[in-house]
């Protein structure tokens, strides 16, 4: 007797959502099967919380603290030049530029080398030179920022201020619009010196984290790609990359996160002056780090300590909105695959 195939298949899918519905209730069970699965359960929400507790706690500590700025200056303290403690006078913009220029600075330098060399180590490199070069690459990481500042101060800054900056401002200056970022004497220090050192001090940060990403890779991906002809460039663009492009985007936003709230390689470097004069970047500058290491430790209590807890604030939101950024340029990647 040949068999209905409507009622076989009313029967595949009453038995398909049967296993579904087990499913779904399988992860409740196994978290309420036990007390030791409970106790767990409520440890992790637990710390979870207090993440966020604790985040809480140091927006509300920063506003409290940074209140009487906030009341007497409001939002001109963003683009106020005037930093005179005497006078009580004070304003973020000359510390928030440097911030940002050497941040952008140290990026335009250390994202580039850091991709070449993980595309070296992963593709490139022979495999007696891979783990010693992957060991010196962390090491690197490992040095102290004031070391890197020492060595900034002392050592590349008379090389820069006699070298490199004569050439550039020769070159570069004379490019319209570029040339105002490469004007000004050339002292050794300023926002393109710091920056220089920040782009040295995160490089091993965001290669590290590179050459990992881009070891995950599955081999038949790239495998499949060079058999048809595709050149190593062409795998690492074409094919590891938009594989790890999350990976990827997260090395560089930690290498960011380390520019921006570094302090005392800075503080070196920089120039430690709230002058205002341009925005080259030869010229000296502060930073907000480094303008709240140099005058917390002797700043009056009162108005003067207040201005430099909102300096910390805006560092605060300056970071939130990079991590913002970037979660949604990784949405908007994650929406477009496929329809290329």
């Amino acid at each position: 007797m040949a068999s209905d195939p409507t009622a076989e298949m009313a029967q595949s899918v009453g038995t398909a959502r049967k296993a579904a519905s087990a499913l779904s209730k399988a992860p409740q069970r196994v978290v309420n099967s036990g007390t030791g699965d409970v106790i767990f359960l409520w440890l992790t929400r637990s710390v979870a919380a207090f993440t966020f507790i604790l985040l809480g706690a140091i927006i509300l500590s920063l506003m409290a603290a940074s209140w009487p700025s906030i009341s007497k200056f409001g939002a001109s303290f963003l683009w106020s030049t005037n930093w005179d403690p005497p006078a009580e006078q004070f304003g973020a913009l000359v510390s928030i530029w440097g911030t940002i220029a050497t941040s952008i600075v140290a990026l335009v330098i250390a994202v580039p080398l850091s991709f070449g060399i993980a595309m070296f180590l992963t593709e490139l490199s022979p495999k007696w030179l891979k783990r010693p070069l992957g060991v010196m690459i962390e090491l690197l990481a490992a040095v102290p920022s004031i070391v890197y500042g020492m060595w900034g101060l002392l050592v590349f800054a008379p090389v820069f201020s006699q070298y490199v900056q004569p050439l550039l401002s020769n070159t570069l200056g004379n490019v319209p619009l570029l040339g105002g970022l490469f004007s000004g004497p050339p002292l050794g220090i300023g926002l393109l010196a710091a920056g220089i050192i920040l782009a040295f001090m995160i490089l091993p940060f965001i290669a590290a984290v590179m050459r990992d990403v881009f070891d995950t890779t599955p081999p038949s991906l790239k495998e499949s790609a060079y058999s048809v002809g595709a050149t190593t460039w062409e795998v690492v663009w074409n094919v590891v990359l938009p594989y790890t492009k999350g990976g990827v985007v997260g090395g560089i936003m930690l290498g960011l996160g380390r520019a921006l709230g570094e302090t005392m390689a800075v503080t070196f470097v920089i120039g430690n002056t709230n002058a205002f004069q341009n925005f080259s970047l030869m010229n000296p500058g502060n930073s907000i780090t480094s303008l709240i290491a140099n005058e917390f430790a002797e700043a009056d209590p009162g108005l003067h300590t207040s201005a430099l807890m909102e300096l910390g604030l805006i560092l605060f939101v300056i970071t939130f909105f990079v991590l913002a950024g970037a979660k949604v340029m990784l949405a908007r990647m994650g929406k477009s695959e496929g329809k290329k």
